[in-house]
């Protein structure tokens, strides 16, 4: 069991990682790079979608922080 956490745990380390590289990779070069896409407008566009969710958007915020929290 701790094998397949630790696989997963690094699994979405590796995902969180390409967004955040893809992400300033846009910002840097803007949005015409190749296998990227608009991931500038995605992530703001999620980012608005939780905000104007109002209660909801704060519980789904603090779901995701508890979630992609290291814990020892």
């Amino acid at each position: 069991m701790h094998a397949v956490r630790r696989f997963f745990a690094g699994f979405t380390e590796l995902g969180l990682l390409l967004i955040v590289l893809s992400f300033v990779a846009a910002i840097v070069f803007g949005n015409d790079i190749p296998f990227v896409g608009a991931i500038t407008g995605n992530l703001l566009a999620v980012i608005k979608q939780l905000g104007d969710a109002g209660l909801a958007g704060l519980i789904a915020v603090g779901i995701l922080a508890w979630l992609l929290a290291k814990r020892p």
